[in-house]
């Protein structure tokens, strides 16, 4: 039975059954014993421990939001210059090139490192570690405008190795509750709508007259207020409480043989995924950093406003698919669902490839359908695919070791290929190359996806009948 805490209306559940996600306004408080701080609650954390269901998704999905939107603003202005008539120490590199692929090999860098970081930094320690991250970034975007040319490219990868450990850390707030899909469907969201309006916030102070190598740091310098108050909103979610960890299993920091163990659970799915994402995460990377130049393949006049039109449109449909993964309370199902969304992503770049060989669509419908089906795909890597799998099998751990993992595969893809383009393939334009991309993508994709599936059913676990007479039995 709940019982009142005092001087408010938390609740303190013995029964966890009877604390399900849409029942009543009082939320079920009851941090993990490790994490419990020490320091007094705040009015924001008091309110959310109380409120609504509703309210406190709310309140979690824009305070991720805009965490992770205003970490756009320190990673991707710079592409928005084009930095003509500059080559890569007198060869015939493009410049831009190596400096997204120099940017790409510090993320991936600090993807691996992100594997053992993220997984056991306390959540106590979580808000200090991403100001700090970004105090990083910063820094190193202010070196990118002192120093002489030859070295931008180094100051340029030392902005991304902070980077790349934001998002393990935005998502160790969200993972482990009811509502995850709901919560990582607004910070996905964010993602998607960023790079190509921080990119056109770059071209605006470009367009005012601030210098390309400057511009950078100045877009850093005016989000990071914003993003110093998102991390603070955000440090404001109470633990998931006892009723969010009988539905998803509890969540804990993991050491080195503790992933391994993971790993080794999920062998043969974690391979064809981490195959998928190798290429996934390139593709997504390829499409994002060179729009300008596959618009103009495609006989665009890329105008800022031409960004924003090819994304926006697919944050909205990702999240709309995402927050409908919350409607699967069965943990089995809902597993189905997730790659049943994934494989919708494969088949929708293939046929927008399909349409636009036959002239039916625009080349502007063809890259937001491909990038609409990219992201379907690419998306539930982010977190809802591996909350899926430990609920699922009720293994104990956390699902940013998995989230980690792949993001070190998947950036180090991102760098394979975009060598590749430059080095093996430079006679092909930017379209043609991700169109050959595409299929090849979508040929691995159906098989690698509908495998993994298969194999992580015959790894699921139902609740076991203990712990459901438990939760419908009244206890004092």
């Amino acid at each position: 039975m709940a019982k009142r805490g005092k001087g408010g209306n938390s609740y303190y559940c013995g029964d966890v059954g009877a604390c399900a996600w849409s029942s009543g306004s009082a939320r079920c408080v009851h941090p993990m014993p490790e994490e419990i701080s020490k320091e007094p609650k705040s009015r924001i954390q008091s309110w959310l421990e109380t409120a609504p269901p509703r309210w406190f998704v709310a309140y979690a999905v824009l305070a991720a939001f805009a965490t992770y939107f205003c970490m756009y603003a320190f990673r991707k202005p710079f592409a928005a210059a084009k930095y003509e008539g500059l080559a890569f120490f007198d060869t015939e590199v493009d410049f831009k090139t190596i400096l997204v692929i120099s940017q790409i090999i510090g993320y991936a860098l600090s993807k691996y490192v992100g594997i053992k970081v993220c997984s056991e930094i306390s959540r106590n320690n979580l808000a200090r570690f991403l100001v700090g991250l970004i105090l990083f970034a910063e820094f190193a975007l202010l070196l990118f405008g002192l120093v002489p040319e030859q070295f931008k490219v180094a100051a340029i990868f030392l902005n991304g190795i902070p980077l790349g450990m934001v998002w393990g850390s935005v998502s160790r707030y969200l993972e482990g509750r009811r509502a995850t899909e709901v919560m990582f469907a607004g910070l996905s969201c964010s993602y998607i709508v960023s790079s190509s309006s921080v990119k056109a916030f770059g071209t605006w102070l470009m367009d005012r007259g601030i210098d390309q190598f400057w511009m950078p740091v100045i877009a850093g310098a005016c989000f990071l207020p914003f993003f110093i108050m998102a991390v603070y909103l955000l440090n404001q979610l109470p633990q998931p409480s006892a009723a969010d960890i009988a539905d998803r299993s509890k969540r804990s920091v993991m050491n080195s043989s503790e992933r391994w163990k993971f790993f080794r659970t999920f062998l043969p799915a974690m391979l064809m995924l981490l195959l998928v994402y190798f290429f996934l995460t390139a593709y997504r990377d390829f499409r994002d950093s060179y729009t300008p130049r596959i618009f103009e393949a495609l006989g665009y006049d890329t105008k800022p406003d031409l960004f924003i039109k090819a994304d926006w449109p697919v944050a909205f449909a990702v999240m709309a698919a995402l927050a409908g993964l919350n409607l699967f309370r069965d943990h089995r199902r809902g597993l189905i669902a997730v790659f049943a969304v994934m494989l919708l992503g494969i088949v929708l770049m293939g046929g927008a490839t399909l349409l636009h060989d036959f002239k039916m669509i625009s080349g502007l419908w063809w890259m937001i359908l491909v990038g609409m089906g990219a992201y379907l795909a690419y998306v539930p890597y982010g977190a809802v695919l591996f909350e899926r799998v430990i609920a699922s099998t009720k293994v104990a751990g956390t699902a940013v070791f998995a989230i980690y993992l792949h993001d070190a595969i998947g950036y180090t893809g991102s760098v394979t290929v975009q060598l590749y383009k430059n080095l093996g393939q430079g006679e092909l334009d930017y379209y043609q190359f991700l169109r050959g991309f595409t299929w090849l993508l979508c040929g691995l994709g159906l098989v690698c996806f509908v495998a993994s599936c298969i194999y992580l059913m015959s790894k699921h676990k139902p609740a076991a009948e203990g712990e459901e007479e438990a939760s419908r039995k009244p206890t004092d």
